[in-house]
């Protein structure tokens, strides 16, 4: 079964972590099974909470902006056109130290799910 959607008809919504994020594809709504994707939104001068996911490893792809991620005990310098794998049980965040809209994908595998995050 194909699914198409565009993009203007997606409600964005804040994530437990403190993301704005709207879901491209997840399997709530859409035909995917066992994963899910969306597009995250951290502002300027703003942060994502520290947290981790029991089962779910995520790849986040960055569109636009710049900013850091922290993962475990490393932080990484992130600007568009670079990917960043985070391993289930990771502690991790997001900080936008920059002057523009930090948007990136987020792979999902298993889907995001709320009961999946722990803050720390």
């Amino acid at each position: 079964m194909i699914f198409v959607q565009h993009y203007e008809d997606i409600s964005p919504y804040q994530t437990k972590d403190g993301s704005i994020i709207r879901e491209i594809q997840h399997p709530c709504k859409h035909s995917v099974e066992n994963q899910s994707l969306a597009e995250a939104t951290v502002r300027p001068g703003e942060s994502t909470n520290l947290h981790y996911h029991r089962q779910a490893e995520e790849i986040y792809y960055i569109l636009r902006g710049h900013g850091l991620v922290s993962l475990a005990d490393e932080t990484v310098e992130v600007m568009a056109g670079m990917a960043i794998t985070i391993a289930p049980g990771t502690p991790h965040n997001v900080v936008n130290n920059g002057m523009v809209d930090l948007v990136f994908l987020c792979c999902s595998s298993p889907a995001y799910s709320h009961h999946d995050t722990v803050m720390v």
